[in-house]
């Protein structure tokens, strides 16, 4: 019970004297604090303190928990729970959490933390390298296709494009635009037959292309997977759970619908899409037994295999088609078209090697799977955009044949993982 009566400073420390309820307790009365985990971990589940600090001059205690006899106490007091995390059993944030709260909130609204910017600054990029590698390849086909209906020399074509992708690489590295790779006689070793399948099957689509229409020469490209696992199967003796077999059914069934019913057909177009088809499997096979614990970014792997793919394709298409083919040919073309000519044949060269270029960059961003993904994706697009704009003729049969065959596709890339 509080007395209204009041008393004198001198009184006050004589009843604080007296009454042993009141006297300041010792510091020792403390538990002597260890150092053992466990012991911090019980002082940590426990309910800490409750504190009082004083207001104005007369105070009921101080913060360290001392009551001093010559600092006399007021009536009234006020209570700060300045160490408590905790009340009435229910836990309150900490200074951190809260202070990290704080700083990702703007009145009353929560941002996103900073473990999930990195995250979907990760997916933007992945967004960005998925519609500059679909657009690239949409506009390489257009030229490319422009350039071979008036210039008929797909060796040429094809040399062409890897000698302005190596030509683009070489600058970067001496202008010190790109960090120039760290290669040995290892490395191309390893890199030799990824050329040599790569060479072949840039060779064989430019074929096709030259005597197909390109939706026909994609539709048959999406047939690769099945000849991914024949290959494997069959050469390398690997096994495939029954999914990867059966999304075999739609692919192939797909690609033959399209081709029976194909307005244009012609041979040579088929078996260039085909064995471009088998090159690149070979390729892909290469790759990943010869270039396991290679350093080097997808960048500069692509560029390497343009340069070195360059050297083995330019004789083999001088003795094809040679140079004099070529000059008839190029001033056909001139007199034909005229110097917009010369602008295709740029066009096709560069967006082929770009298009490449940021599709090996982007492997190294997302897993396989998401690439195969991305790359049936790229087919549909393709086509789409190569039927809208030479408006090549199609019949229901056969648009129901590619649908059914990339359909097939998507579904290998689905059960291949």
């Amino acid at each position: 019970m509080i007395c209204s009566a009041k008393h004198s400073p001198a009184a006050f420390a004589f009843m604080l004297y007296k009454s042993p309820s009141l006297r300041p307790r010792s510091c020792s009365a403390l538990p002597p604090i260890s150092s053992s985990s466990e012991n911090l971990d019980s002082a940590r589940s426990s309910r800490k303190r409750l504190c009082l600090t004083p207001l104005g001059s007369f105070g009921f205690g101080s913060r360290d928990g001392h009551v001093h006899a010559a600092e006399p106490r007021g009536l009234s007091f006020k209570r700060t729970a300045y160490e408590a995390n905790s009340a009435e059993g229910i836990a309150l944030p900490s200074e951190d959490a809260r202070t990290a709260y704080e700083s990702n909130s703007v009145e009353g609204i929560a941002l996103p933390s900073e473990d999930a910017r990195p995250a979907a600054a990760q997916k933007l990029k992945i967004g960005i390298y998925f519609a500059t590698w679909w657009a690239l390849n949409v506009v390489f086909n257009i030229y490319n296709k422009k350039v071979l209906n008036v210039f008929p020399y797909p060796w040429l074509t094809s040399t062409l494009s890897l000698a302005a992708g190596s030509l683009i690489m070489l600058i970067s590295w001496a202008s010190r635009v790109a960090e120039a790779p760290k290669i040995d006689p290892e490395f191309v070793k390893a890199l030799a037959p990824v050329a040599v399948a790569h060479t072949i099957g840039h060779v064989a689509a430019t074929v096709s292309m030259s005597k197909v229409a390109v939706s026909f020469t994609h539709i048959i490209k999406s047939g690769e997977p099945a000849f991914s696992v024949l290959v494997s199967r069959f050469l390398l003796g690997e096994r495939f759970p029954v999914p990867v077999y059966m999304s075999l059914v739609p692919i192939i069934g797909g690609c033959a619908l399209a081709a029976v019913t194909e307005l244009n057909f012609n041979m040579t177009g088929f078996m260039g899409a085909m064995i471009s088809n088998l090159a690149f499997v070979f390729r892909n096979i290469f790759s990943k037994r010869g270039m396991k614990g290679k350093s080097v970014s997808g960048m500069n792997y692509y560029a390497c295999l343009s340069i070195l793919s360059l050297l083995i394709l330019t004789p083999f298409a001088i003795a094809v088609e040679g140079p004099q083919m070529w000059a008839a040919g190029w001033q056909m073309a001139i007199s034909q078209i005229g110097p917009h000519f010369v602008w295709w044949v740029a066009a096709q060269s560069i967006f082929y090697h770009l298009y490449n270029q940021v599709s090996y960059m982007s492997l190294d961003e997302i897993s396989p799977l998401t690439f195969s993904v991305g790359n049936t994706m790229k087919r549909i697009s393709v086509i789409v955009s190569s039927i809208i704009i030479f408006h090549t003729p199609i019949q229901p049969i056969n648009a129901l044949g590619a649908a059914i065959a990339i359909f097939g596709t998507f579904f290998y890339s689905q059960a291949k993982q």
